[in-house]
């Protein structure tokens, strides 16, 4: 994050508690289902606020603002020593529908053309567009029809109270408008203009790291404290209210702050909690989300009695398989495949999807059972390319700009000895693959998929996968496949631009790529308020959630760049506001 001399400092925890004169504590009766104190004791209370907001990266950050702008006193939790969250490495991008830049061009973004692509995409084996609720609960409905009705509402609240500003996201260099992850479904009436970004800070910055600071920042100028190291640890409760929280400061003190209004939770997901993956995720290798990303709010929220959703969803991306074995917290996945002289195919030799399709869904290739061989084929994933690739896009991650830095790819004179190279390279992490090995007919299935891959390239056409087909494609490739300067290879002459021949002679190269995140989308349930469910469905009074570490509105779909920010924003300014609004809702 930017440090500036201009810019307010976050507050850490030991100076608020020594100014005494800012939220100071008080003695409260406090039946508190989880709190030491007997209830026939005084409860003590450290600090106090309306809403208290854990987390603060997009979804606390947007609550926290909300609830400030509408008079609320707030103060903001963050377990980490630094602000952001994963938001703040993030690109800070946003999706939402029917955002004013779309209808200032005259675009029309119908929510019933929205809410039929959103739920087309989140539940395509129960989408039936003719039902009254598009085949799908009316509670989850609500929740994506809640996402539609919010999201530019949201956005045009942070911009008006001053504490964010946004512009349209013209895919950085490449100048256009960024097609959503599903552009080519009929069902997509406005596959173009969805994505916003924040608009440049003083210093130019208009990523995830400028949209979390200029929310830090704002909050601040209002004294609101935002407290660092200092995580949540569990919740207070009266009469089943959720009446504040519990959280351990940087020197281990255990501090009690009362919410009067609501407790928010925006945190992270699991993503570097093992315990977790291993009991919730098929795989998940690696992750590009902040390292607090440990699930907190899971094991807080099923103490006051929340109902969990599906625990096995995230924002899927692919990951440099030795690289995560070296360090799982990374500080990048592979989220788009540079190259186009390159393929990717599994352990039999076998292409198994379309290479240039966005990081979420491409990552589900991964996770393709075999009832009758009684495995996972694909598992992990081998990126094949040629000099011409790693020369002409080096730099496009995972493409080094010098290979000789980068221990994770394999290199061989012929595809023949790649298949040797990448042999011997699987034995020496098969303790952590599952003992994964390749097929005796990988040698040949390989070079069959390098020929025909060939002939599409030639052609411009695959007819396997249809690669290149959709603008996603096309556009995406413009931006993660940009030509390295000094390259001494010509730009693809060919009829698609995302496939060139590979090389008749090498060297040739692999990588191995395997299931990642950026952060998972599990945890309890909520409503279309926000509010956590408990096991009845019910609303937890004072209870809210938004951002990763919910079960997410979308579920497993990942509708257009900055799906997560946009939902966690949206979802954020709606736990502000009913919290805000309604004390005993």
């Amino acid at each position: 994050m930017k440090d500036t001399s201009n810019t307010p400092k976050s507050v850490s925890r030991r100076s608020i508690l020594a100014a005494g004169a800012v939220l100071p504590g008080a003695i409260l009766a406090a039946d508190s289902a989880f709190a030491a104190a007997p209830k026939s004791q005084a409860h003590h209370w450290d600090m106090e606020a309306d809403v208290v907001c854990v987390g603060s990266g997009a979804a606390a950050g947007a609550a926290a603002v909300t609830a400030t702008s509408k008079g609320a006193k707030v103060i903001v939790l963050e377990k980490l020593p630094m602000t952001g969250g994963t938001t703040g490495k993030s690109g800070g991008v946003a999706w939402i529908p029917n955002n004013r830049f779309l209808r200032a061009d005259g675009v029309n973004d119908s929510k019933q053309n929205a809410m039929r692509y959103m739920v087309r995409f989140s539940y395509p084996l129960r989408f039936a567009p003719d039902h009254p609720n598009l085949g799908v609960t009316e509670a989850e409905y609500k929740l994506i029809e809640a996402f539609y009705d919010n999201g530019s509402v949201a956005v045009e609240h942070l911009e008006t109270s001053g504490a964010l500003g946004f512009q349209p996201f013209r895919m950085f260099a490449v100048n256009r408008d960024a097609p959503d992850y599903a552009d080519h479904v009929p069902e997509n009436k406005t596959p173009h203009g969805r994505a916003i970004q924040p608009a440049a800070n003083a210093g130019g910055d208009t990523g995830g790291g400028s949209l979390a600071a200029q929310m830090e920042a704002w909050l601040l100028a209002k004294g609101v404290p935002v407290l660092t190291d200092t995580k949540v640890t569990r919740l207070i409760k009266q009469d089943n209210r959720v009446i504040g929280v519990e959280a351990l400061d940087g020197d281990g003190k255990l501090l009690s702050i009362k919410a009067h209004k609501g407790v928010i939770f925006g945190t992270g997901g699991y993503a570097h909690n093992k315990e977790l993956i291993n009991r919730h995720q098929t795989a998940l290798f690696g992750s590009c989300a902040r390292t607090g990303a440990t699930g907190d709010f899971i094991a807080i929220a099923a103490e006051a009695g929340a109902a969990m959703g599906n625990l096995g969803s995230a924002w899927r991306s692919q990951v440099a398989l030795e690289e995560a074995l070296e360090n799982r917290a990374l500080a990048r996945c592979c989220d788009y495949l540079p190259g186009d002289s390159m393929i990717t195919v599994n352990k039999y030799g076998k292409r198994v999807g379309n290479e240039k399709r966005n990081y979420n869904d491409r990552t589900r290739m991964h996770f393709t059972y075999d009832p009758t061989k009684e495995e996972y084929p694909n598992h992990l994933l081998f990126m094949i390319f040629d000099h011409r690739s790693l020369d002409s896009f080096g730099g496009s991650y995972p493409f080094p700009l010098d290979k000789s830095e980068a221990p994770a790819i394999i290199e061989a004179p012929t595809l023949e000895a790649l298949t040797e190279a990448l042999a011997t390279r699987l034995t020496n992490i098969a303790h952590a693959t599952g003992g994964v090995r390749l097929d005796p007919a990988f040698k040949a299935n390989m070079l069959a998929e390098v020929s025909n891959f060939n002939r599409y390239a030639t052609a411009g056409r695959d007819p396997d996968f249809d690669r290149g087909l959709h603008d996603y494609d096309r556009n995406w490739h413009l931006l993660f496949s940009a030509r390295r300067e000094g390259t001494s290879y010509p730009a693809n002459p060919y009829p698609n631009v995302t496939m060139h021949p590979m090389a008749s002679k090498g060297p040739f190269y692999a990588i191995i790529l395997a299931a990642g995140a950026l952060d998972t989308n599990s945890g309890p349930l909520i409503n279309e308020k926000a509010q956590v469910l408990d096991h009845q469905l019910r609303p937890i009074p004072g209870l809210y959630g938004a951002g990763n570490c919910i079960a997410s509105p979308s579920r497993d779909a990942y509708y257009g760049a900055g799906c997560t920010i946009g939902l966690a924003l949206t979802y954020g300014y709606i736990a502000a506001q009913h919290s805000v609004s309604d004390i005993k809702a």
